[in-house]
């Protein structure tokens, strides 16, 4: 196995947004990375230097924990896993199709679970590792249309927090990353148009968003730290956000 100066970290949902600027981040940062993702044409796309790039479903663990055995084996233990990949599907509770629920719950919660569990015992091993989780200020406070979506972020937040009490013993950290509006893929996910335009109207009213190297940037800022030291929560938004 090639010597790397700095260790493998692990990112899903890495083909675009936070994802995407996340992996050439830390890549430029000098470590090997993992890149999960339903578009591999997209990750590959990216040209980044030793990384591995696999479509992978998150939401099937034996698939997620095979592509990390991989990485590993090429790359050397994750130092890092960076559970990005998410679903917005925003709607209104009384209406909106439970399928859209399922999925949301599938990924932003199943999803993030298989991507924890598949580094989070040789970690407390090695007494060594970060796991960074992306919730949402939608894990902090409700919007309208959001209901379901906060639900599962609120379980981001929990869960994260949660995982760290029983991690801190063993020298691994947690940190929950919550941004506000980004400017993403993640809205085009939902099948209402009128809440899309709402949204959009929204983010015009701002005066913009926040771009995904902003998020990238906290992510790399609160993994940087001493391992001794855990950020635990960051939560970024524009300044005119006002939610």
């Amino acid at each position: 196995m090639k010597k790397y100066h700095n260790p493998l970290v692990i990112i899903t949902g890495a083909s675009s947004g936070i994802g995407a600027a996340t992996a050439k981040l830390f890549s430029s940062q000098g470590h090997p990375l993992l890149l999960l993702a339903r578009r591999i044409e997209k990750m590959e796309a990216l040209g980044l230097p030793d990384t591995l790039c696999k479509k992978v479903d998150i939401t099937d663990y034996d698939s997620f924990k095979a592509a990390v055995v991989e990485a590993e084996m090429l790359y050397g233990p994750a130092d890092a896993i960076v559970n990005n990949a998410g679903v917005m599907l925003l709607g209104d509770i009384a209406t909106q199709d439970p399928k859209e629920w399922k999925q949301m719950f599938d990924v932003n919660i199943l999803g993030l679970l298989n991507g924890m569990q598949a580094v989070l015992p040789q970690m407390k091993e090695r007494k060594h590792g970060t796991i960074i989780n992306i919730s949402s200020i939608a894990g902090r406070k409700t919007f309208a249309n959001h209901a379901a979506y906060c639900g599962t972020k609120f379980g981001v937040h929990a869960i994260t927090e949660n995982a760290r009490e029983e991690a801190a013993s063993f020298n691994v950290r947690m940190v929950t990353i919550a941004p506000g509006a980004v400017e993403t893929e993640l809205l085009s996910h939902t099948t209402s148009e009128t809440i899309k335009e709402g949204y959009d109207a929204w983010k015009e009213e701002m005066g913009g968003v926040l771009e995904p190297n902003d998020v990238a940037g906290a992510i790399l800022y609160a993994y940087n730290q001493p391992q001794g030291v855990n950020i635990r929560e960051i939560v970024l938004a524009a300044t005119k956000q006002q939610q």
